[in-house]
């Protein structure tokens, strides 16, 4: 459950009841005692965190500020539990998740009402739509304090930048330590699992939705090109070197899977939404459709992006 200290970085393993498995959050040990993420919100990670605690001689109270590397629900649970005058920083996207309002969760259904029907979704799958928000019962309610952007310097640790790296969130952003090349990275990039770039609203009514897919391929070559020596990931383990050489892998495989798409729709140009991710996922649909349905809007996304095909999304 807990790693050691290095380079003034400790591992906190904590327990989630997603399918993706334990979460890391990391406690920065520098000028002043930083958490960065916080797993979800249940007694059993609770519980964890503060064992941890416990056994590096930390309380709850010593925490000076908390950065949260993306909203998604795994990374931001506990937060709740951590006194009100315990600043939150994270991107300024997530504020909307962290805290959430009516407004945003009937904003959020209509929009991916109007997607599953552009999609081709049949009505049969309609009941996603009251289930699309349940996994945030696991996320925090606190308002964020401090916006994190690009090239920032993180308060009370200046060793650390912060980096976006959008992709797998629009709020996904990473911490670099220049003098050691260490990033805490989040999800963006895991040894033992691709990240799923996933669809959000967009941030406000009538505008373009996000391209989830690009922002990532656009994240993964800037990452390549910075190569860190370590990362520090939201899942599975700590990496050492090797980060062109995996990102070239991902890169290979995303590509392998939109020509994949690319065959089915020279096959057929009519195919909507749903009848490809269908194709792609003939098991995982049924039980997994948003994460399968943001995949695949990825995919078409990419092939509209590469070879100029429009009006792929008209069912």
């Amino acid at each position: 459950m807990l790693g050691n200290w290095h380079a003034g970085i400790a591992q906190i393993t904590l327990s989630t009841p997603f399918a993706v498995g334990d979460v890391h959050a990391y406690l920065i040990k520098g000028d002043a005692l930083t958490l960065v993420d916080a797993g979800v919100l249940t007694n059993e990670a609770w519980e964890q965190m503060q064992h941890s605690f416990s056994e590096l001689g930390i309380k709850i109270h010593d925490i000076d500020q908390i950065v949260l590397t993306h909203h998604h629900p795994d990374h931001v649970g506990l937060v709740e539990k951590f006194p009100q005058s315990t600043p939150v920083l994270a991107h300024p996207a997530a504020d909307r998740w962290l805290y959430r309002t009516k407004d945003f969760a009937d904003y959020h259904r209509e929009v991916f009402t109007e997607w599953f029907a552009e999609f081709g979704v049949p009505d049969e799958f309609s009941y996603y739509l009251d289930q699309l928000m349940s996994p945030l019962d696991y996320a925090c309610q606190r308002k964020l304090d401090i916006p994190l952007t690009d090239g920032m310097t993180l308060p009370l640790e200046n060793d650390w930048v912060v980096l976006e790296t959008p992709g797998h969130a629009t709020s996904h952003i990473s911490l670099y330590r220049e003098k050691d090349q260490i990033l805490i990275g989040g999800d963006v990039l895991l040894n033992h699992i691709s990240s799923n770039p996933i669809l959000e609203p967009p941030f406000n009514k009538g505008e373009e939705r996000h391209k989830p897919l690009l922002d990532y391929i656009h994240t993964l070559e800037d990452l390549a090109e910075l190569n860190p020596l370590t990362v520090y990931p939201g899942h599975g383990e700590i990496m050492k070197g090797g980060v062109r050489e995996l990102v070239e892998k991902r890169l290979k495989a995303q590509e392998e899977r939109a020509f994949k798409v690319w065959d089915m729709l020279k096959e057929n140009e009519n195919l909507s939404v749903f009848e490809i991710c269908r194709k792609l996922f003939p098991h995982a649909y049924k039980t997994q459709l948003p994460l399968t349905i943001s995949e695949t809007v990825g995919q078409l996304d990419y092939i509209e992006a590469k070879f100029q095909i429009k009006d792929w999304n008209q069912t």
